[in-house]
């Protein structure tokens, strides 16, 4: 199903699009991160899940993928975005939180784009920005993407640096 959200761009979605009305956190991470930091997202992942506040991510590198992990373990509402079109097929792990009608996916790219690019996850990563009420930050490398994205909204948007 796609969702008109700015008159701007088209959002292509799957599950409860409901979650889109609640306030929401994303939540981003460099791929490279520190051991000193992952305990620190951990933690945050599971107050998120005992707070049951809607977090919205791409869940896409190592520490995402298990900050989702732990927040499928909850009953608060999750929204993933995608850096690619919209899956045909939910991942199993997903299927609980699909089927009681806490998840929604989305996507800003049609299902003809197939794989991520750096590209495509820095446009997903904007729309995530722009559609949470905050921005949390697992670990953010000073010479990465995120740093700039980051320096872009800085004063515009609330960010928290975990």
């Amino acid at each position: 199903m796609a969702y008109n959200m700015d008159h701007k761009s088209t959002l292509y979605l799957k599950g409860n699009r409901d979650l889109l009305e609640l306030p929401k956190t994303a939540f981003l991470c460099s791929r490279d991160i520190p051991a000193s930091a992952v305990l620190k997202c951990y933690d945050w992942a599971i107050e998120q899940r005992e707070k049951g506040n809607c977090i919205i991510s791409g869940f896409q590198s190592r520490i995402e993928k298990d900050v989702l992990h732990y927040l499928l373990q909850g009953q608060q509402p999750i929204i993933i975005a995608l850096a690619r079109g919209l899956k045909k097929h939910l991942e199993p792990q997903l299927q609980s939180a699909y089927m009681s009608s806490r998840l929604l996916i989305v996507s800003i790219f049609p299902e003809s784009i197939i794989r991520p690019t750096v590209e495509t996850s820095e446009k997903r990563n904007r729309m995530m920005i722009e559609t949470a009420d905050e921005t949390v930050l697992g670990y953010v490398n000073p010479k990465g993407t995120l740093a700039q994205l980051m320096a872009e909204y800085e004063g515009s948007k609330k960010m928290i640096i975990l």
